[in-house]
């Protein structure tokens, strides 16, 4: 039997103003992606959807390809999250050395599907999923690849939220302009400039969303110490 749209499970961010954008969360069992600049705070949306799993009793697996496990957990207790009663339960982080092709491209398609079942991970992220990208010298075989390794994703039955970083020509887009086409949601983390070049603001947008509603307005967010604020009510200039 069909489960009605509104009746599907979804994982929120615990962000004021993201969740109200995405009509509650994330699909349960999709697999979506965040695209963004440097410094747009790509990492802290991450962390934040790890955070709230975890205080709702949910396991999440965390896979970094670029960051060591102790700065992680470094940037989460900044926050003043206390990670470290989840560790070795229901929160895992695994570092991933890109630098190997051959290891990092087994490590990936081989061993995390088995990681994810072993641990039960309901919330997965992979930080930036744009480094295992790079390992594929053509662009044939690295759209093949993606599209067999989301696959694998979905049929985990997790939630899974890969980082990406935008392409360096055109930030609305990821570096190979194949992941926003690959992912069930798209989050777009942007600069917006006014007329003074000294008025800069941060943007989130939702791109798209499949199989639910969700806002497609374009609106400011703040990054604090221990909080994101996306600005609901508010308009970029």
């Amino acid at each position: 039997m069909r489960i009605p749209l509104m009746s599907i499970p979804r994982f929120g961010f615990g962000i004021k103003g993201l969740d109200e954008m995405l009509s509650g969360g994330l699909i349960e069992g999709t697999v979506s992606s965040i695209i963004g600049a440097y410094g747009t705070g790509k990492t802290n949306f991450a962390q934040y959807y790890i955070w709230q799993g975890l205080i709702q009793g949910q396991s999440a697996l965390y896979i970094t390809l670029e960051e060591r496990t102790s700065r992680i957990l470094g940037y989460m207790e900044n926050k003043g999250w206390d990670v470290s009663q989840y560790l070795d339960s229901t929160f895992t982080i695994v570092n991933l050395d890109p630098s190997d092709f051959n290891l990092a491209i087994n490590s990936v398609k081989n061993e995390l599907p088995t990681l994810i079942k072993k641990t039960g991970a309901h919330r997965v992220v992979i930080d930036p999923v744009s480094l295992f990208e790079d390992l594929f010298h053509d662009d044939a075989t690295r759209r093949r690849e993606m599209m067999r390794f989301l696959e694998s994703l979905r049929d985990l039955n997790c939630t899974s939220l890969l980082i990406s970083e935008a392409d360096k020509t055109n930030t609305f887009a990821s570096k190979y302009n194949l992941i926003e086409y690959l992912s069930d949601t798209v989050i777009l983390l942007k600069y917006a400039r006014g007329e003074d070049a000294n008025d800069v603001h941060l943007a989130i947008e939702v791109v798209k969303m499949r199989m639910s509603q969700h806002s497609r307005e374009v609106k400011p967010y703040e990054i604090h110490q221990d909080s994101v604020t996306v600005y609901t009510e508010a308009t970029v200039f």
